[in-house]
């Protein structure tokens, strides 16, 4: 199983036109399941921050592509991982 990590929402348009290439499916035949016209999924593919969540999960559905929410490390490192070594 392959893992895509997207943080921003300018990491998704390449994500979702190569899932979309990869499933071999055309931009209007996206278009058609998704209920938009191509128009529209061109500029989806494009700018995904205008896309909401409810369309985004459909999409990743209809590209074969699962949404997994995982927490990141947020710790903050301990302060002997945080200092250089002192140079002598």
């Amino acid at each position: 199983m392959n893992e895509f990590t997207a943080r921003t929402t300018d990491q998704l348009p390449a994500l979702l036109r190569a899932f979309r290439k990869e499933a071999g499916l055309t931009q209007q035949e996206v278009a058609l399941r998704l209920g938009v016209t191509q128009q529209t999924m061109s500029a989806l593919e494009r700018n995904a921050e205008t896309v909401g969540a409810a369309r985004l999960i459909k999409l990743l559905n209809i590209l074969g592509v699962d949404l997994v929410l995982r927490k990141a490390d947020m710790t903050p490192p301990t302060s002997s991982q945080s200092k250089s070594p002192t140079p002598w």
